[in-house]
């Protein structure tokens, strides 16, 4: 059989994969039924019910504090700012962004105090228990292209983009 689920980077959408031929398909192979589907490695990737996904795509742009679980980063060995200073460095980004995906992923390139500010902030896929309960919880009830307010979770304070 060899077919598997994986998902698209370009389009952030699950697609079928067969190991054994490198064949791909967007749509299901003919001969799999939904039970079989369910059962490929990979099925997670799939819509869950009720049409929430299982998966979503994220970038976010982080600003520690002095109180964060690690107080330090690529550019600061030692945090020192109150976690009300982290929030007003947050909100200034928030005012430059507005809503483009542009900006957002240039400021997390530059300021980010999260490793992933070499990708954008890009964080790729993530599913449920993956990441921090407010960080999840805020990542999954946006929108594609939306970004949120500020979130606060134990590494610091963050703005985050729903990317897919």
């Amino acid at each position: 059989m060899g077919w598997e689920i994986r998902m698209s980077n370009s389009r952030g959408v699950p697609y079928y994969f067969n190991a054994d031929t490198k064949e791909s398909s967007w749509d299901t192979p003919e001969g799999l039924n939904q039970d079989e589907v369910k059962g490929l490695p990979g099925a997670h990737y799939l819509e869950g019910s009720g049409g929430k996904p299982k998966q979503v795509r994220a970038s976010h742009l982080l600003v520690k504090h002095s109180g964060s679980r690690r107080p330090s980063s690529w550019k600061e060995p030692n945090i020192t700012r109150s976690k009300e200073e982290a929030i007003e460095i947050l909100r200034g980004y928030q005012q430059q962004i507005g809503n483009d995906a542009k900006v957002f992923g240039e400021l997390a390139a530059q300021h980010s105090d999260c490793g992933s500010h070499s990708s954008n902030g890009d964080l790729g896929l993530f599913g449920a228990g993956q990441m921090q309960k407010p960080f999840e919880e805020a990542a999954f009830a946006l929108d594609v292209g939306q970004i949120s307010d500020v979130v606060s979770t134990d590494s610091g304070v963050h703005l985050i983009m729903r990317t897919a």
